[in-house]
């Protein structure tokens, strides 16, 4: 690529421990946690979550900007961000992870966990009517390589699956909708919704009352579920709360907020229809993660283009 020396690696997170992400990556190449000084030649790629605004702007050879999380709208925080490529992070280990999230939680609605362990703290032995999986429609928002393997596990537990993205996707065994003019139709044909979808300018907010109310409300399960493992700010909280105390929702599982880590004095934290998760659904693993990102940067140096590159105005 050019002869300079250096090519070395900016690691910058907060929210994740560095030492283990340092310690894996330092075997292969140099490795940093800050810049040296405000114009740092040496520094050639960046490993990134939620860096400090301006930090990557001060370094004038940077080559690429890789995200250790699946979401890259921390990176679009950064109103410097200086103009080279945005590599989000597309691994089989945070898939796997994804789709168990995603099982558990709709297992869990269809099987009437929340009912069950009501039923256990007053010890009461009863057993309500269950309706089979083929009669219950999980509804996902968001048809990538998450969602997808979401949907295939789904399909083989013999759930009805739809799915909706911004653009047109299909998927065998998946009824598709896309766009604004698909969008309703999903939702009412949707007992369980899943959000899987990145944040965006376009997406921000989408999980409102008005969305919640075009659910299915007739279904077998007595009333429509929420599962939001995406972003935070796809959906709005106060909108959330009062669909479930006004009986639109039936039960909502959130692992992304608005605000995280989620404040104590969060009503979400003790409101009976919500089960709560610390952005949990898919951990980056660095034992899976380093490689991948090591092997992306020897192959970008071999003049082969970088995969998985965000695309900067759609915005992932």
């Amino acid at each position: 690529m050019n002869d300079r020396p250096g090519g070395r690696i900016l690691l910058s997170t907060t929210g994740f421990r560095p030492q283990l992400w340092y310690d894996l990556l330092s075997a292969e190449r140099p490795v940093v946690l800050e810049p040296d000084g405000d114009d740092d030649p040496t520094i050639e790629y960046a490993v990134v979550w939620k860096q400090p605004p301006g930090l990557l702007a001060r370094l004038p050879y940077l080559k690429a900007i890789f995200s250790i999380g699946a979401g890259v709208d921390h990176i679009f925080a950064d109103p410097d961000l200086p103009d080279v490529p945005i590599v989000r992070m597309v691994a089989d280990n945070l898939t796997q992870h994804m789709t168990e999230y995603v099982v558990w939680r709709v297992l869990d609605h269809h099987r009437q966990g929340a009912l069950y362990r009501s039923h256990q703290n007053r010890k009461l032995w009863r057993e309500p009517p269950q309706p089979p999986a083929e009669n219950v429609s999980v509804g996902i928002m968001g048809l990538g390589q998450l969602g997808r393997a979401a949907a295939k596990a789904l399909l083989s537990l013999g759930f009805q699956v739809n799915g909706w993205s911004r653009t047109e996707r299909r998927m065998d065994g998946v009824t598709t909708w896309h766009g604004e003019k698909g969008l309703t139709p999903f939702l009412n044909a949707t007992d369980i919704l899943v959000v899987l979808l990145p944040y965006t300018t376009a997406t921000e907010g989408i999980v409102n009352y008005d969305l919640l109310g075009k659910l299915r409300r007739d279904g077998e399960l007595g009333g429509p579920c929420l599962i939001n493992a995406g972003r935070g700010k796809l959906q709005r909280g106060d909108d959330i709360l009062r669909a479930l105390d006004d009986d639109i929702l039936k039960e909502a599982s959130l692992d992304v907020f608005e605000e995280e880590p989620l404040p104590p004095e969060s009503p979400f934290w003790t409101h009976p229809k919500v089960f709560v998760t610390p952005h949990a659904a898919a951990t980056s693993d660095p034992h899976h993660l380093v490689p991948l990102i090591l092997e992306q940067m020897t192959a970008f140096e071999r003049g082969e283009p970088l995969r998985n590159v965000v695309n900067r105005e759609e915005g992932y």
